[in-house]
């Protein structure tokens, strides 16, 4: 049986909630306390409460609640849609460009929402990234989709476009961190990036993943030296395999001092993200045993023939980290407690 899009009844988003209706029904409620006999502390703490509930899930549940029924029927799916599991380096999960279906309310809410999803530090960053890579329409030319229904416990907002896809499921994914694979890049200055890939964006992370193969001998570089990467190949590129017999070098056997600064890698490779996200994934990588990660480096296409080597992954059991910096920058991540 084919699997149905939520319909009017089923989606339940149609309450015609507007996020104009629902700031000024904060305005209204804040008011009402002001006139209050409480004391303005109190409303100084009740204000400070809601602004830090505004969540990227909360913020969802409000652009859900805001779609009228036409809005409905194109990006709401079952939560057990199979689109919600895909993930690409280019792609539109809808083909409803967020600037031309979306109030500029429900735009605003969908920025606040991808904006919350990353750190303080990065979020500016990543902003840049996705607004210069989208072309003339920059992040207006990304596309979402609503999987399920808030509160039940099965629900996630998808947001897709070039080098770009994030999740937001409020953990409504068990076991998986960021709530399935997502992707990002950065072409930043052209297609086809110099060694130094200037001004891009996420080139720091391969930076420092070549610090540990700086630090390995000679034995350890032929394993973690390898030729060929993995093909992109949409979501089979981030397919997880369970195994403990991967490419490359094993972690179990790289010394104390090696190990720290892998460690540091993975921490840095998460910065841009929010804490919540970011811990929740080396939590599910701890727990498949940190040793279990192998970490590999590849020599063809090392741009500029430099040996700082553009292409490099960690993979384990249950997670992937592959790092695609020829031409441009490609990054696919997909981290699970149980493959």
């Amino acid at each position: 049986m084919p699997t149905q899009l939520l319909s009017h009844d089923d989606c339940e988003c149609c309450s015609g909630i507007t996020r104009r209706t629902f700031l000024k029904a904060t305005v209204v409620g804040a008011a009402a306390v002001a006139a209050s006999p409480l004391p303005s502390l109190a409303v100084s703490q009740a204000e400070k409460a809601a602004t830090k509930k505004a969540t990227s899930e909360t913020l969802v549940t409000t652009l859900f609640k805001s779609l009228n029924e036409e809005q409905q029927k194109p990006i709401c799916f079952p939560f057990d849609h199979p689109l919600r599991s895909k993930v690409d380096n280019n792609w539109m999960i809808t083909d409803k460009k967020i600037s031309e279906f979306f109030t500029n309310d429900q735009q605003a809410l969908i920025r606040e929402i991808f904006t919350g999803l990353h750190s303080p530090e990065y979020a500016g960053k990543v902003m840049q990234q996705v607004e210069h890579d989208g072309g003339k329409e920059g992040f207006g030319g990304c596309s979402i989709a609503l999987f399920g229904r808030p509160g039940t416990g099965d629900f996630e907002f998808v947001l897709a476009g070039r080098h770009v896809t994030r999740r937001c499921d409020g953990d409504s994914v068990e076991g998986a961190a960021f709530g399935g694979p997502i992707f990002y890049g950065h072409a930043a200055k052209s297609f086809n990036e110099p060694a130094d890939h200037p001004g891009n964006v996420y080139w720091y992370q391969a930076r420092r993943a070549n610090e540990v193969f700086k630090m390995l001998d000679g034995k350890q570089r032929e394993m973690a030296l390898l030729d060929e990467p993995r093909e992109e190949k949409g979501t089979d590129t981030v397919r997880l395999t369970g195994k403990t017999d991967l490419p490359g070098i094993p972690v179990a056997a790289l010394s104390r001092d090696q190990k720290q600064l892998v460690r540091k890698v993975m921490a840095d490779v998460l910065a841009p993200f929010r804490k919540a996200d970011a811990d929740e994934a080396l939590k599910l990588i701890e727990k498949n045993g940190f040793d279990n990660l192998h970490m590999s480096f590849y020599k063809n296409e090392d741009i500029g023939h430099d040996g700082v080597w553009d292409i490099w992954q960690i993979e384990g059991p249950a997670m992937l980290w592959f790092f695609r910096g020829a031409p441009h920058v490609h990054t696919w991540v997909h981290v699970r407690e149980k493959a």
